[in-house]
């Protein structure tokens, strides 16, 4: 068995119907008009800015583990930014090249109620933002029919510093949030699809980059609330020199409802020093971040339907981590008489130690199979690009050059434990892995409605792997590919715009998984090297309208084929490369505000995700098992990939001026979706509401009430299919004396896995601005 779980027209209609809601609001339309300078359609003028191996037993997987247009402004605010939401020294932003290419201020984003710093990133239509296992833990994504597990084909980039982290000890991409303090969020610019020249890795589904404030009033803030939910906040800015000083701190503790508390412990700090403008100015800043707790991991369904396990009880209790994060970066933007440049720095020591329990005792039958991943790296890296003004035949033309370049020093562990107390070594290594990407991208206006931009990308990749345990498993990998890059825009026609993409794309794969050749746990058992950068090829059309004042509409319609495929596995607990993949589908996004203090948004996707060829490894399996349905189930070979959603929608409103009363609801979905890839297992689907309500007075002082999971659903947060083994399983007894084959006991009891969406709980914050 190879169960994965990736850890990773009604249109017309609805426009009318929202022209009679913009009938009727002769103020909000007042409003748009006044706005159009910062409402309207960008102006056209260009302006700055494992190949699949072979099939392996759970216990092989396991030991092999290894200010622009879309610009959206809410005036609801929890924190006083400055009028302009980008950061200083960030750069210039180009006109959007994409329709599903936005930019939302953080003052939208903090006037949206949520459970935790990482669904932040649900302002970004069609990304929903999970979490399977312990607050402390990266968070899992999905976006695009993708169940990106924790970043694998989404790249998170905060103020310059990239978040995703390759060779990671517990998946590919790994990209934890759990240290941003949504308070000092200034701006976030989405961008979706390998059509842009400056994304690199990880980018292939989209890329999110998140800018800081520079300044703030003095905020004091405290939060308390259901299952030991507690949280101080503490925000101060001051004029030093010709700049900003900020500083930040943050404590935060959370149990949950679990019968195992979570007992999270957060402490969290920021100090900031910048300058000048985002296009004129610099900023140096720095952060700290220390947090451990406990973790509820997902649970098979028949331990709790068997009454072995309450809903929110845990196989193994000892399960949990602790995690730090300390950084050092800089960023500086300047403008001259020929264009723009900028560049970045930055510095950052991570170490992430985690243990978890998937399979309960499918390897061990005594001591259970509850293992440790370390992760201890410094990563470093440096960025620069140029951008040149200038005309071609006499037409406006623009032209950026750029490097980017990226090292990681890291120490891997992974081991066997118990109660977090060690049993034995499965492998541990040192990985230097370096990178450096190349580009350029030319637009060149060639009408009052035409733009077209030309764009190149070149990656070299370079990594060398120290297996302490098994030499024949070290070794050097190294690869390049190149991307070429292609957008066009036409319009506005009528406050319309018509958006074409197509490009080339990548991401990179575990660097151990590119030099191991031998099975850890035996080495007479040989494994087939994975590829070190997987090729991925995308194309997307697009509308985006105005036509309906106060009301911005967008459809997009895209293709994304990948090379191969990152997948988690379940019983292993980390992401390994798959077959070919392909995946198309819509995203519907609409954003209205009628009125100056109502603010709406709705947002559908649609997509249809499945692997490509025939998994003949797979059939393998599948036919070792006969004979025992029980573990039989779910192991035939299809084209279905797991935990791809098929269906996402969102959609809420927010009322409120910056005084007085304000209230906000929000209602998330994700669809049912395949896990298992004959889709003999299916999840269901889960709907969330989450609202607040408050009151801000003109003195500075602010008290919110907020309600999650506010109808008390009893979904999951997500579900898996894949085998595992409990004490109380049949097939349990029959491994233990020996009376079932090898094959099966390896696979165990196909079923499904899952963690429950927390109950209805309740937040209060007071907050009081100086």
């Amino acid at each position: 068995m190879r169960p994965r779980r990736p850890e990773h027209g009604h249109r017309g209609g609805a426009l009318t119907a929202l022209s009679v809601l913009a009938l009727l609001a002769d103020d909000g339309r007042a409003l748009a008009q006044s706005n159009d300078t910062s409402r309207e359609l960008p102006p056209v003028e260009v302006s700055g800015g494992a190949t699949p191996g072979r099939k392996m037993t759970a216990a092989s997987r396991r030991a092999a583990r290894s200010p622009a247009a879309g610009r959206r402004i809410f005036v609801s605010s929890a924190t006083a930014q400055a009028s302009d939401p980008r950061s200083a020294g960030s750069g210039a932003r180009a006109a959007a090249g994409m329709a599903s290419e936005i930019t939302v201020s953080g003052d939208e984003i903090n006037a949206r109620p949520f459970t935790r710093p990482g669904e932040a990133l649900e302002a970004v239509p069609g990304l929903i933002v999970t979490q399977h296992s312990g607050e402390g833990k990266a968070n899992q994504y999905f976006l695009r029919g993708y169940n990106l597990d924790h970043g694998t084909d989404l790249a998170i980039i905060v103020d310059g510093v990239p978040v995703n982290m390759r060779t990671h000890a517990h998946g590919q991409g790994y990209a934890d949030l759990n240290w941003l303090i949504p308070e000092t969020i200034a701006a976030m610019d989405v961008r979706k699809g390998p059509y842009f020249a400056d994304e690199g890795d990880f980018a292939s589904v989209g890329s999110v980059h998140i800018g800081l404030i520079d300044s703030t009033r003095r905020l004091a803030q405290v939060s308390a609330g259901s299952f030991g939910y507690r949280r101080l906040l503490g925000m101060d800015s001051a004029k030093v020199g010709d700049g900003s000083l900020l500083v930040a701190g943050e404590i935060g503790t959370y149990d949950g409802p679990w019968d195992n508390p979570d007992k999270l412990r957060k402490l969290n700090g920021l100090v900031r020093y910048s300058q000048g403008t985002a296009t004129d100015g610099m900023s140096l800043t720095g952060m700290a971040y220390v947090n451990k707790w406990n973790a509820t991991d997902q649970v098979p369904q028949r331990a709790i339907t068997s009454g072995l396990l309450g809903r929110y009880g845990s196989e193994d209790p000892s399960d949990g981590g602790h995690a730090n994060r300390f950084a050092l970066s800089g960023r500086i933007a300047q403008t001259d008489d020929i264009g723009s440049w900028k560049a970045n720095a930055y510095l950052v020591k991570s170490q992430l130690d985690l243990f978890n329990n998937f399979t309960y005792f499918l390897d061990d039958p005594v001591l259970g199979d509850q293992f440790h991943q370390h992760d201890d790296r410094l990563m470093a890296g440096a960025n620069v690009s140029r951008t040149l003004d200038g005309s071609f035949a006499g037409l406006p033309m623009q032209t950026t050059f750029g490097l980017q370049s990226r090292y990681d020093a890291i120490d891997l562990a992974l081991t066997n434990t118990f109660r977090r107390g060690f049993i034995g070594n499965i492998r541990s290594d040192k990985v230097g892995e370096g990178s450096v990407g190349v580009y350029a991208e030319n637009t060149v206006r060639w009408t009052d409605w035409l733009r077209t931009t030309l764009g190149w990308r070149g990656d070299y990749y370079a990594a060398d792997v120290t297996s302490l345990f098994n030499a024949a498993n070290s070794g050097r990998a190294d690869a390049a590919l190149g991307s070429p890059k292609f957008r066009m825009v036409l319009g506005p026609f009528n406050h319309t715009e018509f958006f074409l993409g197509a490009g080339y794309g990548m991401h990179s794969n575990d660097a151990r998984g590119a030099t191991t050749t031998e099975d850890p746990t035996d080495p007479a058992t040989r494994l087939t090297p994975s590829p070190l950068l997987v090729r991925t090829r995308g194309a997307e059309v697009g509308v985006r309208s105005r036509i309906v004042p106060g009301l911005e509409s967008s459809l997009s319609l895209f293709i994304l084929d990948q090379d191969s495929e990152i997948l988690f596995s379940g019983d292993a607990g980390d992401t390994s490369a798959t077959r070919a993949s392909r995946r198309y589908g819509f995203e519907w996004t609409n954003h209205y505000r009628p009125r100056s203090w109502i603010d709406i948004d709705v947002d559908l996707a649609m997509t249809h995700a499945r692997f490509r060829g025939h998994d003949g490894e797979q059939a393998a399996v599948y036919a070792s098992l006969a004979g025992y349905p029980e573990a039989q189930i779910g192991n035939a070979p299809g084209n279905y990939i797991p935990n791809a959603p098929a269906m996402v929608a969102s959609a809420g409103i927010t009322l409120g001026e910056k005084t007085g009363w304000f209230g906000s609801a929000r209602w998330r979905y994700i669809g049912a979706s395949p896990l298992t890839e004959n889709n003999a297992f299916r999840s269901r689907p889960t709907g969330l509401a989450n609202a607040r309500l408050g009151y801000r007075s003109e003195n500075g002082w602010r008290i919110q009430f907020d309600v999650l999971n506010l109808f008390n659903s009893k979904a999951n947060q997500i579900t898996y299919a894949y085998g595992s083994l409990l004490k109380t399983d049949t097939l349990y007894n029959l491994c233990a004396a020996n009376a079932a084959p090898a094959a099966v006991c390896g696979n165990g009891v196909m079923d499904y896995v899952l963690h429950p969406v927390e109950p209805m709980a309740f937040r209060v914050t007071v907050a009081g601005m100086f």
